[in-house]
């Protein structure tokens, strides 16, 4: 991927997304810094917060409103958010290319909570119909610039606002069915009508409706996690208890990590569990 955690430590990390550094807190990152603070020095965009303001970006001068970077034959437009992040999540990388590698063009995949899309052009690729849901209307809009950039507008993708508890709650109904579904649910949040969701609450009722979503001849269901005070175990146990109960096969579940190339230190963003048949 056209990307690099060049150093972190002292609550932050220096990152390269394609030709552009960026320097981001980073709350778990309590070890010292590798690099000295004139490598630090080098990011092109900081994002600050203070007493007054919820965080903020400070950046040179002409760093652009989005620029472009690659994944193997994937392409997609980066933002700097008002909440720090940029529109991909690196530490998922492998998960797009178990995407593309194990779909084809008689496969039905599900990408719940999409955001920007990267796993569902993973899925394009591979030559799979993708449904893409997400609550937010300019999420859906980058999905979309990303699926142009990436030339895949002629690939079958269903594009939908929608919360997901009631979107599959709908397909369940309809007798919609999925050969692989990926989750990427948040902690907390709102859908487009106001719907709460809480990922306490709500993954577990939202796994057993993918339960009844999956083909007799689907191949896997992926789900990550970030910041919800919880481990990988808690994924593990899920998605075992629900799939491999009722569907057989086997679960795997792990940290999402980055390798760092000052110190070559390992470092843990998120968590995932993996099922597959």
């Amino acid at each position: 991927m056209d990307y690099e955690l060049i150093d972190s430590g002292n609550l932050r990390r220096l990152e390269k997304f394609g030709k552009f550094i960026l320097d981001r807190p980073d709350p778990d990152c309590l070890w010292n810094k590798t690099l000295s603070e004139s490598e630090w020095q080098k990011a092109d965009a900081i994002y600050l917060r203070s007493a007054i303001d919820k965080g903020y970006w400070k950046k040179k001068h002409n760093f652009p409103e989005r620029w472009e970077i690659n994944h193997n034959n994937l392409k997609f437009n980066l933002r700097l958010s008002p909440f720090k992040h940029t529109g991909c999540f690196p530490e998922q990388s492998w998960e797009w290319d178990f995407i593309q590698e194990n779909t084809n063009d008689c496969f039905k995949l599900l990408n719940l909570f999409g955001y920007t899309g990267v796993a569902s052009l993973a899925g394009l690729v591979g030559g799979a119909e993708v449904t893409h849901v997400d609550a937010s209307r300019p999420s859906i809009t980058w999905f979309k610039e990303n699926q142009s950039l990436s030339g895949l507008n002629d690939r079958k993708a269903r594009v939908i606002l929608d919360d997901a508890l009631k979107f599959t709650e709908r397909e369940i109904k309809r007798g919609n069915r999925y050969d692989g579904v990926v989750m990427d649910p948040p902690s907390f949040g709102h859908g487009p009508k106001g719907e709460t969701w809480n990922f306490k609450d709500h993954f577990p009722q939202l796994l057993n409706n993918v339960l009844k979503l999956l083909s007799d001849s689907s191949k896997f269901v992926i789900a990550n996690a970030y910041a919800v005070s919880t481990s990988h175990i808690t994924l593990f146990n899920l998605l075992n208890d629900v799939l491999v109960k009722e569907r057989g096969g086997r679960v795997e579940s792990g940290e999402l990590m980055l390798d760092e190339t000052a110190s070559g230190k390992k470092i843990s963003t998120g968590i995932f569990a993996i099922w597959r048949s």
